[in-house]
């Protein structure tokens, strides 16, 4: 398991939020409420509760941090080592104790006001004595501001890190930049490294994890290293040089024989004898990768020289007895990881190499020898010369081999659908599982039944064969009747009737011609209004050309709608009562006065008139007009109420504010307090 997971770490506030959360919280978590009536005493004791309070949270919550960061004298030397070279740990360690001093000054100025509230003798002093206290705490942690920025950083950093084990079986790949490596691990891992074809693709340590031999194996591609000075090497190197330094691995360098990375052999080979004592006491092995490109027989004999002297510098990491090489077999491997040719022998034989190390370093130590001890292997001496070989009864025998024989037999539905033209073309049949009195049944069609009836019963045998002579009796029939398109219903039209259908032919076609120019030409086309459209308008003229068009004398048509049209009204008549000036003359006409029906009819039709509110229509439950006129009063008397109370509605149930706050709030003035 993983011993140091930097992930879990606390989130480190920056100063000012680190303010507001202390002082936030002991706002909430301490009384808020203080009254010159209490004893001085108690006066004391209130503030000095916050001032206690709130060191107790700002010492917690930097030792919450002091104490999540690693200590890097106590966790594994390849931990520490990779924190100084991303990190440099000087800086580090100033920063966890600015922490550490700054918890400490605030627990010496809360010490320090605590003792002086106890001697405050008045409200007003023990307050200012809080306020002090709390200032002076603020200002130590403003101070280490940049501290807590800077210590954000390294746990935003850390936490992005890499979850290696140092102590587990592991695979460490190394080599100059773009040689594959990161091709190596995607094969072998589920990990999703970048790959691209430029140098330091892999700018930090990437893991993942293999099997071999039900034993999990982790997995660590490190960025590239070029051959160049120790002290030239940038971070990015200096995270591969600390993980060959510090982790138990079995080391694969990786040797790009095409030179398609860049380097040639040469180079490569004078890399791998400058980091050579990071290679000691681990299994070693030589891959010679891109194979594809150029295999390992066809370069020249300068570089197989240089490929046979790391060969042999590779052997002596192989433990064998003495500290010499043994055997020479998975030290100098070839592969391609484009083609996947050797990729698994390459794996299978670092793991083996690593696995047989750690046994063989595990039988020489001491613990060995406790666990021997433990172990007693009892082996039973032979009583007579007689063999007694294992009795299995002739049933199991038989069983096992009518089980083999089934299996081997089997046909799946997957063979079935290979065999009939695969997924897509073949279909299961359901009905081979049915459980019939007789298999020939299974594939029998399933009756139809109608009414109660089987409908194949009624079917006819021969109804195929007789839809085909129909069908043949049909076509001669078109044969001898020719091709004639003015035939309809089987009667010969005269000759003034197909000029007439060839007419309404003709007229037909245009006026789907004239629809789909209409179509065409109907985003681009402005809309006329109506009654500026002499086409479209609404006119006896219009209709009497339209039906003179089709042949329809339009004369009874028009004054008919003529005679239903409304007239405008009549012209204002002079008044029969006193609208005459000759005097006696007026009095001597027998006229008779104008009823009121004669009048609503004298009066403009030219749009419906309103009913009088209480006018009953059916349908709305009034027995009278009496009735309908008291409802409706009753209805505007409680809207009346409502409405004096300010309601928008019956649903309006809104409590008002019974005591405004600019007539209850504030300091009372000289005067009447009576509407307060």
């Amino acid at each position: 398991m993983v011993q140091h997971n930097f992930k879990k770490m606390t989130v480190v506030p920056n100063g000012k939020d680190f303010i507001d959360i202390i002082l936030s919280r002991t706002q909430r978590q301490t009384p808020t409420v203080v009254h010159k009536g209490y004893a001085i005493s108690r006066l004391r004791q209130f503030y000095m509760r916050k001032v206690k309070y709130t060191q107790q949270n700002f010492h917690e919550k930097l030792s919450t941090i002091i104490d999540e960061f690693p200590r890097l004298d106590d966790i594994h030397p390849f931990y520490g080592d990779l924190l100084h070279v991303l990190y440099n740990k000087d800086h580090f360690k100033l920063a966890l104790g600015q922490i550490n001093a700054a918890r400490t000054l605030i627990g010496k100025i809360s010490k320090d006001y605590v003792k002086l509230l106890k001697y405050g003798n008045s409200l007003y002093r023990s307050k200012c004595l809080k306020v002090a206290a709390l200032g002076r705490m603020c200002t130590v942690i403003k101070r280490i501001g940049p501290s807590l920025a800077y210590l954000e950083q390294i746990r935003q950093h850390m936490a992005r890190l890499p979850s290696i084990d140092p102590n587990t079986r592991t695979v460490l790949i190394c080599g100059y930049p773009n040689v594959g490596k990161s091709s190596f691990i995607n094969k072998i891992t589920r990990a999703d490294v970048d790959i691209q074809p430029y140098a330091f693709t892999t700018k930090s340590l990437f893991v993942g994890h293999t099997d071999y031999k039900y034993l999990r194996y982790q997995v660590i591609d490190t960025p590239g290293i070029l051959d160049r000075p120790f002290e030239d090497r940038n971070i990015i190197e200096m995270c591969s040089i600390t993980a060959l330094a510090h982790l138990r691995a079995a080391v694969l360098f990786f040797l790009d024989i095409s030179g398609s990375c860049g380097y040639n052999i040469a180079q490569q080979a004078s890399l791998f004898h400058s980091i050579k004592s990071l290679f000691m006491n681990k299994p070693l092995i030589i891959v010679c990768n891109k194979t594809d490109l150029q295999p390992l027989e066809g370069i020249s004999e300068e570089d197989k020289k240089l490929v046979a002297e790391m060969k042999n510098e590779a052997m002596k990491t192989v433990i064998g007895q003495g500290g010499e090489a043994t055997n020479d077999e998975g030290v100098l491997l070839t592969m391609s990881t484009l083609t996947e040719e050797g990729v698994i022998s390459v794996k299978n034989a670092a793991c083996e190499r690593l696995l047989n190390q750690r046994v063989e370093l595990k039988m020489k130590s001491k613990k060995i020898n406790e666990c021997l001890n433990r172990f007693h292997v009892a082996l039973p001496n032979p009583r007579d010369s007689k063999e007694r070989p294992p009795c299995i009864p002739q049933a199991v025998l038989e069983a096992k081999s009518k089980q083999a024989a089934e299996k081997e037999k089997r046909t799946t539905e997957r063979d079935l659908e290979n065999e009939n033209g695969g997924a897509g073309v073949y279909s299961a049949s359901l009905k081979k599982h049915y459980i019939l009195a007789n298999d020939e049944w299974k594939e029998d069609v399933m009756p139809e039944i109608l009414d109660g009836y089987n409908v194949c019963d009624f079917v006819d045998p021969d109804i195929f064969h007789r839809l085909k002579e129909l069908e043949r009796e049909e076509g001669l029939r078109h044969k001898e009747q020719g091709d004639d398109d003015f035939e309809m219903d089987a009667l010969k039209l005269t000759p003034e009737e197909q000029k007439m259908l060839a007419g309404i032919r003709k007229k037909r076609s245009k006026f789907i011609q004239q629809h789909r120019i209409k179509k065409s030409t109907a985003e681009s086309r402005p809309i006329v209004p109506r009654k500026f459209n002499k086409d479209r308008e609404f006119t006896t003229k219009r209709m009497g050309r339209q039906l003179t068009k089709l042949g329809i004398d339009p004369t009874m048509a028009i004054n008919r709608a003529r005679s239903r049209s409304v007239s405008k009204g009549r012209k204002r008549e002079r008044s029969v009562d006193g609208g005459d000036t000759d005097g006696g003359d007026a009095m001597d006409m027998d006229v008779d006065a104008p009823n009121k029906k004669q009048l609503m009819l004298s009066r403009s039709r030219s749009r419906s008139r309103s009913r009088p509110p209480t006018e009953v229509v059916p349908g709305e439950g009034f027995k009278d007009s009496s009735q309908k006129a008291k409802a409706i009063k009753k209805a505007r008397k409680s809207n009346t109420i409502r409405n004096k109370n300010a309601r928008r509605g019956e649903a309006d149930r809104v409590i008002p504010t019974l005591k405004p706050k600019h007539l209850f709030s504030g300091k009372r003035s000289i005067g009447k307090t009576q509407r307060r």
